[in-house]
């Protein structure tokens, strides 16, 4: 299964993913609270697939998404975001986000999202 990095600023919605992820059989790679962590980290891990959340102090995820696909064009990211979002979900998957999903998390749709993504 896949190796998974999850960004997100808030703990509760990490182990949110973390449980419905780990229940599929995928590991979590790492985790991250803010958009600079998450360029770090995805470039020390080089995982599979990302979630990352659109709003994080720090840097939002728009600008760690631009920053990641920037350097490894093939990334696999999934973005997060709340409802009302939907500009800046348009702007990111112009920005190279493969697919979105909306909080709170359904986990049957996080699941259908991170296969569809990884093919």
């Amino acid at each position: 299964m896949a190796r998974i990095l999850i960004v997100d600023d808030a703990k509760f919605m990490r182990v949110t993913l973390t449980n419905v992820l780990e229940g599929a059989n995928h590991t979590i790679a790492g985790e991250a609270e803010n958009g600079i962590e998450a360029v770090s980290q995805y470039k020390t891990l080089q995982p599979d697939l990302v979630t990352l959340d659109i709003t994080m102090p720090e840097k939002n995820g728009l600008d760690a998404l631009k920053e990641i696909m920037g350097e490894f064009p093939s990334a696999k990211v999934i973005m997060c975001s709340a409802m009302g979002q939907q500009k800046m979900v348009v702007e990111a998957i112009e920005a190279g986000a493969k697919d979105f999903i909306i909080k709170p998390f359904d986990s049957s749709r996080v699941l259908e999202a991170v296969e569809r993504v990884l093919g």
